[in-house]
């Protein structure tokens, strides 16, 4: 960021006029984005936004594929190199507590182009998840009513897509979309009282599990061998993004930077803790042989082992708690990572307006709202399709990030940083090296034939990958060159812009 970040001015775009300082630290953006988030809101924001859906569905495959302890070996190793990413990231919210994260520290630290394409890659893996949830939604609806599917329209990948299912998730995404549009305090409060009852209900699963199932369920504690635990750690990457919502959402968070670096690592700590519990619950339950016959594993099984549909109704309830709180939790980063891009003169300005009232980047909301709305009518192959494609992407820009945390550490030693972890020797710059080397391996993972554990993703899944990395390489290559990273790097970016404008 510039010396003098740029303030909005009374439309919502940003100017470049200097900004205050308040008694937390915080830039003072004017008629910005409005400071209403607390500890336990932020905290909830980004714990919420990793504990989606995919643990009801998904659990059953991470057995039968690497077995009990291998799938917990699976999460305890990516919740390790999450863990890493997430200490970057608390030093850089806490030195940058701006909307947009990302993009704040790659452009200090790289320059304006990878900058661009680190915070598009990204926005593109958190708009796949808002994509995802808006698919989850009716197939958890239809756990509830099995009669739901009603006026067939088509067939996708063996899945007959009806109309009133793919309605029910275009009526979410319009309605999570709203929440997002009226103000992070109204998101907030709802994330708050969906989260706990979230965590509510991990616990009961845990208790059902333990009283009533059997350790000998557990077995094969190890199945498919480096492939299988390859295979359950791929899909590690998406179900633990979201963490970094919490430094999308700084300039709305009211408690000092440092505390704001603190949350990022515990929301990671609490979403390992959530997984690691999700999983040997279900495996106690029935042997992994048996769970691959089920749809919603997780429900099913638990219902299925404590001998009443009920169970599985209050772990769909939690199923449904979960989508709700990734839901709005990746749309407001999405969005307020697209208005941080538009207004550095990165992406089309319309996407930097915020609401006149409810102070939200709403045309950046309303993008992302009515794209995923569209998403359920392409039937469940859709949920396959998005995490693998949004998987690889949210891995790139972590990597970038971390390389730019090692390149801040050197160039700008003394750089304001209320949180800094591993002190001021060289043990910080080692956790960004080591961040950045986990990165590196797992976006190798997603090159296939590349290696023998290589993950082999669908066609559809790397055709989206493709069409949305190319479209940021071509708006990367649209900005001015030769301005060097550093604080000023983004004022240096609108200037030449800017610039560009008068001349045409």
């Amino acid at each position: 960021m510039s010396t003098h970040p740029p303030t909005p001015d009374s439309s919502g775009a940003r100017s470049t006029s200097s900004a205050s300082v308040d008694e937390l630290g915080h830039v003072d953006r004017g008629h910005g984005f409005v400071r209403v988030l607390g500890n336990v809101d932020a905290l909830f924001i980004g714990f919420g936004a990793m504990i989606g859906f995919g643990w009801i569905t998904l659990t059953g495959g991470w057995l039968e594929s690497a077995g009990t302890l291998g799938a917990l070996l699976a999460f305890v190793v990516g919740g390790i190199i999450m863990g890493f990413v997430g200490v970057v990231y608390s030093e850089l919210v806490a030195a940058m507590p701006h909307a947009g994260g990302e993009h704040n520290y790659l452009i200090r630290g790289m320059g304006p182009r990878l900058s661009l394409l680190g915070s598009w890659a990204i926005t593109g893996g958190y708009i796949s998840v808002v994509m995802f949830e808006a698919v989850a939604f009716p197939r958890t609806i239809e756990y509830l009513f099995p009669n739901f599917q009603q006026i067939h329209l088509w067939t996708i990948a063996d899945f007959d897509v009806h109309l009133t299912w793919a309605l029910a998730g275009t009526i979410g995404s319009l309605i999570v979309m709203w929440i997002n549009i009226r103000g992070v305090k109204v998101a907030g409060l709802v994330q708050t009282f969906v989260v706990s009852f979230l965590v509510i209900m991990a616990f009961l699963l845990l208790a059902g599990g333990v009283v009533g199932g059997e350790l000998s369920n557990t077995q094969p504690l190890f199945n498919g061998g480096a492939i299988g635990f390859v295979a359950v750690l791929g899909a590690v990457p998406f179900l633990f993004v979201g963490f970094d919502v919490i430094p999308q959402s700084a300039e709305e968070i009211k408690v000092p930077p440092k505390q704001i670096g603190k949350l990022v690592v515990m929301s990671v700590v609490m979403a390992v803790l959530f997984y690691l519990i999700i999983i040997f619950s279900t495996s106690l339950a029935l042997p992994a042989s048996q769970l691959a016959s089920f749809d919603l594993v997780t429900a099913d099984a638990l219902a299925d082992l404590m001998g009443h549909p009920i169970w599985g109704d209050i772990v769909i309830a939690g199923g449904l708690a979960g989508i709700i709180t990734s839901w709005i939790a990746f749309l407001m980063g999405a969005s307020r990572l697209m208005w941080a891009m538009a207004n550095s003169g990165m992406i089309p300005a319309w996407f930097g307006k915020l609401h006149p009232k409810y102070r939200t980047p709403v045309n950046a909301l309303l993008f992302i709202g009515i794209l995923s709305a569209f998403a359920p009518f392409a039937g469940t192959a859709m949920l396959g399709w998005v995490v693998d494609s949004g998987s690889p992407m949210i891995v790139f820009a972590y990597g970038l990030v971390a390389v730019a945390f090692v390149i801040l550490r050197k160039k700008e030693p003394g750089m304001d940083r209320p949180l800094r972890v591993g002190g001021k020797g060289g043990a910080g710059i080692a956790i960004g090296i080591i961040a950045a080397v986990l990165c590196a391996i797992l976006i190798i993972m997603y090159i296939p034939e590349l290696t023998p554990i290589s993950v082999t993703l669908a066609w559809q899944s790397y055709l989206m990958f493709g069409l949305w990395m190319l479209a940021g390489v071509l708006l990367m290559f649209r900005l001015p060159g030769g301005i060097k990273p550093g604080p000023d790097a983004e004022h240096e970016l609108l200037t030449q812009i800017n610039e560009r404008k008068r001349r045409k």
